[in-house]
């Protein structure tokens, strides 16, 4: 089955940046959309950021201007740039990821914004 395996997370102080990796791995025939979603604590998971397999992007206002996505040549593989961090971009980032048969998700990668 599809696996998505982040890695990037961490410890980034307010006003710093982060980049995130997100790779996929297992049977893949082609993902049309890859992403990040994001959850803290007693919140619901919203969306960070999506790209389809045309490049089309579509984020969230909280990171609008803020944070970059992209994906690969090969398109199992999603990056996600964030600048000027905030103390509420903190949560664990989760990476998302649709094909015509099914969703998949990582496993969730933290990233604490605190100085």
């Amino acid at each position: 089955q599809v696996q998505l395996v982040e890695s990037g997370g961490g410890l980034v102080q307010p006003g710093g940046s982060l980049e995130l990796s997100c790779v996929a791995s297992g049977s893949i025939f082609s993902i049309n959309v890859m992403g990040w979603y994001r959850q803290a604590p007693g919140k619901e998971r919203e969306l960070v950021a999506t790209i389809t397999g045309g490049g089309a992007t579509n984020y969230a206002d909280s990171v609008k201007g803020r944070a970059t996505v992209s994906r690969d040549s090969a398109k199992n593989s999603v990056l996600l740039q964030m600048i000027s961090l905030k103390p509420e971009d903190s949560a664990v980032y989760y990476c998302y990821g649709e094909d015509l048969i099914e969703d998949y998700w990582g496993q969730g990668t933290q990233v604490t914004v605190s100085s």
